[in-house]
């Protein structure tokens, strides 16, 4: 991969692009260099979001050395032109996009994501230990932090985690209560104020998932090593501890405090399901008292899972794609990213603690950073109520919306494979749960106090609310040093978080598209998840979706946007959200990142077998679309 163009030269700052990701680009595009006369274009990369900038004309001199044909990162060098005539000029050559990895390194381009920690940074946690030491830890103590290295602890993440955020302890007290231990990293130990190491964080705000990487927001031996709740290893946490009752579900009392624990196993989501559901003979053996306790967690959750579901807490059936790669970072298989009842337990017990803190110090009246999800538009939510009453809804959504109302009308809905689809609408009628330092509750929990305590090596809310829960601890009365501050927090928090999922999506986007590109001609089972005026789009089993232009078909569909399908005009036929579908696989956009299907039917002499490895013809049409649009 070619890395040899950079430039040490800025360009200059203008204000009509707002900068993007923790790096702060601005006007910048990244994608593929094509010949244009004696110079050449850039079509900006699919990852652009609309409005930024069109085709970028590069003359001859700006050319900089780059080849034709590959990925680069072009300068724009008159942003403010108000005809949209950009002109630029290549300042750095990311490679091949035929590479798996270059893919991967314009999305991190596109969105500003460093592919590295400043020096100063390292050098800052350079002489930090790998594990506290046990003066360290006595030091702790008798500072007043709690000792609870011999209470019964577990993590429970996936297979994959590197950075465990939080542990279980769990003890009945009776027939009606639980205490409930949330023990949580505290970073906040280590990531102190006024340091290169702070700065740095709260520019990141949050860790990225690529689909082939992690850009963490704390260095890697912090996030792995000294923060992450590593088995056998004391480590240094923020303990909220809750008297549940388990037959309510209602959080009784409570309090947080500064401890140290030792987690005695690392476990599993699959593990715990398996102990759960296929108890055997051995697991007694093997996990001692683990197995008493899981089997209460278990209790515990669906208690706590009951009361929020009375409340009205609106549960979202929405997939998440897993893309497997191979050791050369090239994928082998899509999937749904498998999730089982323990993710729910831990959820739950995340939840809780959430709630309780939030509560807490809203009610001291502590400045705070709060995550919150408003009251969703009346207007928005009446059209999804026109069209979710097609699918058997009964009743209305009128006047003042609670969360109860939509939990109980969503309820009532008949068709059951329509449902997921719905849940998308409904999703995006909503707002955007976002970060602010007013506390506004969580519509989507039927919260009224909410925030995010339990992630805070991924999620620099979190690491900021522990360093102000710590100066209530410790008696510093700091409400004057933090009131001015926790809305800048929370502004660029949100604004990190929102960048991240952009970056997330596009990057299993990529994938996606470089995996469907070597099914093409293939056939698929898939279900239809959205329709527009220019035809639907389907998800595949895979969760991989596509698009179907109507113009692909025989007939002439006409969208009806009231009753959210499509109306075949000779025919009669069909289409609506959650009906079944065979699609096969027409042509993949790897360049926009999008992949277009036909339907089955409309093949001449359709295919009988389906997915890989059963190639059926491939078809004759190589239907592209242009700047798609999602309803």
């Amino acid at each position: 991969m070619d890395k040899g163009l950079a430039f040490s030269v800025e360009p200059e700052c203008y204000a009509d692009v707002a900068p993007r990701g923790p790096l702060g680009t601005k006007n910048r595009v990244v994608g593929i260099l094509r010949e244009l006369g004696d110079g050449g274009v850039v079509k900006p990369d699919a990852s652009f979001r609309e409005g930024d900038f069109g085709a970028v004309k590069i003359a001859k001199n700006d050319l900089n050395g780059a080849p034709f044909d590959m990925v680069v990162v072009a300068e724009i060098l008159n942003p403010e032109s108000v005809y949209s005539d950009f002109r630029g000029r290549i300042i750095e050559v990311i490679g091949n996009p035929e590479q798996s990895d270059v893919k991967i390194e314009a999305v991190m381009r596109q969105y500003g994501l460093p592919s590295s920690f400043p020096d100063g940074v390292l050098k800052e946690v350079e002489d930090l230990p790998n594990d506290p030491t046990e003066d360290m830890i006595s030091d702790e103590i008798r500072r007043g932090r709690r000792d609870l290295r011999d209470l019964l602890t577990i993590t429970i993440d996936g297979e994959e985690a590197k950075d465990l955020d939080d542990a279980i302890s769990l003890e009945r007290i009776d027939n009606q209560k639980m205490k409930l231990y949330v023990h949580i990293a505290d970073v906040s130990n280590y990531v102190r104020e006024n340091t290169k190491l702070d700065d740095e964080a709260l520019r990141r705000a949050t860790s990225v998932y690529l689909s082939d990487r992690v850009i963490p927001m704390l260095p890697p031996k912090l996030s792995n090593g000294l923060c992450s709740l590593n088995p056998d290893k004391p480590r240094l946490t923020l303990t909220a501890e809750m008297i549940v009752n388990c037959e309510s579900g209602i959080t009784e009392s409570g309090e947080v405090y500064e401890s140290v624990i030792r987690s005695n196993m690392r476990m599993s989501y699959n593990e715990c399901f398996r102990i759960l559901t296929d108890p055997q003979d051995g697991d007694g053996i093997r996990y001692g008292r683990i197995v008493g306790m899981l089997e209460q967690m278990n209790t515990l959750a669906d208690s706590l899972r009951r009361m929020r579901q009375r409340r009205g807490a609106i549960n979202f059936e929405t997939k998440e794609t897993k893309v497997i790669l191979d050791d050369d970072g090239r994928p082998t298989e899509i999937m749904e990213y498998p999730v089982n009842f323990c993710h729910g337990i831990i959820e739950s017990f995340m939840i809780c603690a959430n709630e309780f803190i939030a509560e807490k110090f809203c009610k001291m009246n502590y400045p705070f950073v709060y995550r919150v999800h408003e009251d969703p538009d009346p207007i928005k939510i009446s059209r999804f109520s026109s069209v979710a009453k097609y699918y058997g809804a009964i009743g209305t959504l009128r006047g003042k919306i609670t969360p109860l109302m939509i939990a109980n009308y969503m309820d009532t809905i008949a068709d059951e494979e329509a449902r997921p689809a719905l849940d998308m609408l409904l999703l995006r009628s909503m707002a955007k749960a976002r970060y602010t330092s007013n506390n506004l509750g969580h519509f989507g929990l039927a919260s009224d106090f909410y925030c995010h305590f339990t992630s805070p090596i991924r999620r620099y809310p979190d690491l900021y609310i522990h360093r102000i829960i710590k100066t209530y601890l410790h008696g510093e009365d700091k409400r004057k040093h933090f009131a001015p501050l926790v809305e800048q927090v929370s502004s660029i928090s949100s604004d990190m978080e929102r960048n991240a999922v952009e970056a997330e999506r596009a990057s299993v986007d990529a994938k996606v598209c470089e995996y469907m590109k070597d099914h093409i001609g293939e056939e698929y089972d898939g279900i239809i998840t959205g329709i527009i005026d220019a035809g639907l789009f389907v998800m595949l089993e895979s969760t991989a979706e596509g698009f179907v232009a109507f113009r692909s078909m025989k007939d002439h569909y006409i969208f009806d946007d009231r009753r959210y399908r499509a109306v075949g005009a000779r025919s009669g036929n069909k289409l609506s959200i959650g009906q079944k579908v065979s699609v096969v696989v027409s042509s993949v956009d790897e360049d926009m990142r999008h992949i277009d299907f036909v339907m089955a039917d409309e093949e001449r002499g359709t295919a009988k077998s389906k997915g890989p490895g059963r190639r059926k013809q491939k078809t004759e049409a190589r239907i592209r679309r242009k700047g798609r649009r999602r309803h």
